[in-house]
């Protein structure tokens, strides 16, 4: 059976008119070259070259063959280029699915560096309330917060565990005072909605800590609902990765430890090492861990 690998032999030896003088160009052994045309030969059922005590010449066969073995090695070396080429081709879009209030605080300010890093890439920030499938191609990165399992074909990368927990504004906490506890939450003004994702999961809290008859005004999203703790209109309950970076914002109460909610950057692993997503992806866990290693370390200061 022909092994398509032998012509780099043939070619060689061809080219060069000896198994030695071919073994150097291959970086292989005189022997192993002439144990490969042997081989070739058998295979073809013919000789390819007079054995001669000056070198090997091409028979009349191997001067008709080597031309079509020279067809085929430019082919191979094309494929191999077009290859190497797809492999470094940082070109084309990426869509990234996220939370609009993770959109907007940790995603958007990461966004020129990344497109003066890889202004070939498109991103598409998708922040419509809705959990897109990235089996079914919706997008093609997901930050992610999530306490279950993720389904078959998806991977990805852990950042932090996504506490929630409720801020006031500096502004407020002069006016009103920081609450330092459940009790003395249900004193102040409570600030809920965010949206139809993050609402059903903001009122169990509320309902789990007693508090969900304590609440003056809903928001439509997260993105408002941390524009009005920021204005100074009460208190919400906020994700610490973007709250903790705000100057302008107070942490009330320690967050409970056992949510088992988890910040994540999904993937599929479909699409995993396309080179633009691998690219996008290892962009945003380098930026948001280091991001998130400075809100450690102010918090030990603290």
């Amino acid at each position: 059976m022909l092994d398509w690998n032998d012509l780099r032999y043939f070619i060689a030896v061809a080219r060069h008119g000896s198994t030695l003088a071919a073994g150097r160009a291959l970086n292989v052994s005189q022997t192993t070259v002439a144990r490969r045309i042997a081989a070739l030969e058998q295979a073809l059922g013919f000789p390819l070259f007079d054995k001669r005590q000056a070198g090997y010449a091409l028979t009349p066969a191997g001067e008709r063959l080597v031309q079509k073995a020279q067809t085929v090695e430019e082919s191979a070396f094309a494929f191999s280029e077009a290859a190497a080429a797809h492999s470094r081709d940082l070109s084309g879009t990426v869509k990234i699915t996220t939370e609009e209030i993770y959109a907007a605080t940790l995603l958007g300010p990461l966004l020129r560096e990344l497109y003066e890093l890889h202004p070939g890439i498109l991103i598409e920030v998708d922040s419509n309330q809705g959990v897109r499938d990235l089996g079914a191609g919706e997008a093609d990165i997901a930050l992610r917060s999530t306490a279950h399992d993720q389904p078959a074909g998806i991977v990805g990368r852990l950042l932090c565990r996504d506490d929630w927990t409720p801020y006031c504004s500096q502004s407020y906490a002069d006016r009103h005072g920081i609450p330092s506890d459940f009790e003395e939450l249900k004193k102040h003004t409570l600030i809920g909605g965010g949206g139809h994702v993050i609402w059903p999961k903001y009122q169990k809290w509320l309902e789990h800590v007693g508090l969900e008859n304590h609440v003056a005004m809903h928001q439509p999203s997260a993105t408002t609902l941390l524009s009005s703790v920021r204005a100074g209109i009460g208190i919400a309950v906020l994700p610490c990765i973007i709250a903790d970076a705000d100057p302008e914002l107070i942490r009330c109460i320690q967050p409970r430890e056992n949510h088992g909610r988890k910040f994540w950057l999904l993937t599929h692993e479909r699409v995993r090492h396309t080179p633009r997503v691998r690219a996008v992806i290892d962009f945003l866990y380098d930026r948001l861990s280091r991001h998130i290693r400075e809100l450690e370390a102010k918090r030990a200061a603290a």
